[in-house]
């Protein structure tokens, strides 16, 4: 049970579940625990989340919701704001927004040739060095092959499907009922929030172990 990385998908403010999957999980000293960002907004305890990622994980990953809060507060422009920015902003302390600083973009595998990010990459380029605003954001790849919201472009492919590994990847962001499975890609995000699951990953073997929440906090 020990030695493992435990990669676990956007927890988006919900505790309780993410409470639950770390009882399942029954982490050992040698267990290494991974979130891929988003650990915020949304749901009902960001602040929550955020106290658990700091006591049980190893690094939590820069997700785009993470990104456009620290933005906010580095440029005080509430542009790009949300309606659940704005109660996530009224919860964190000094110690969230240095977490939420510290989160890098990826993380890598050695022992499972795998790459953790929160949203993805852009196909045909190498991984490494693609900056926030893409791999953060990236859903599907827009017909003049830039990086795209699903809404945007619904008819354009998902990035997963066109990207030719190695390394594996394994991403969040993208929430399905399942999780996405391609040859060189898994994708966890399985929609929690939206009374879905929330997804963990085991490496080595791609073990996965998911638990159901408790309510629909949000809507799709």
């Amino acid at each position: 049970m020990s030695d493992r990385t435990i990669v676990i998908g956007d927890i988006h403010g919900c505790a309780a579940e993410f409470e639950e999957l770390l009882q399942a999980l029954k982490p050992g000293r040698g267990d290494r625990i991974v979130l891929l960002g988003d650990l915020v907004n949304r749901g009902p305890d960001s602040a929550r989340v955020l106290d658990l990622a700091r006591a049980h994980t190893h690094c939590a990953l820069l997700g785009n919701h993470e990104l456009r809060l620290l933005n906010y507060r580095r440029t005080g422009d509430p542009t790009h704001l949300k309606k659940s920015d704005y109660d996530t902003l009224k919860q964190l302390r000094a110690k969230d927004w240095a977490y939420l600083e510290s989160m890098p973009l990826t993380r890598q595998v050695p022992d499972a040739a795998t790459v953790l990010v929160h949203g993805g990459f852009l196909p045909g380029r190498p991984w490494r060095g693609q900056p926030a605003r893409v791999v953060t954001r990236i859903q599907v790849v827009g017909p003049d092959g830039q990086p795209y919201k699903r809404s945007e472009y619904p008819a354009a492919p998902h990035w997963s499907a066109q990207w030719q590994g190695p390394p594996f990847v394994i991403y969040g962001h993208t929430p399905r009922p399942e999780p996405a499975r391609e040859r060189w890609s898994l994708g966890i995000d399985t929609g929690c929030v939206y009374g879905g699951h929330l997804t963990a990953c085991i490496l080595p073997g791609r073990t996965l172990v998911q638990v159901r929440a408790r309510e629909k906090y949000s809507e799709s």
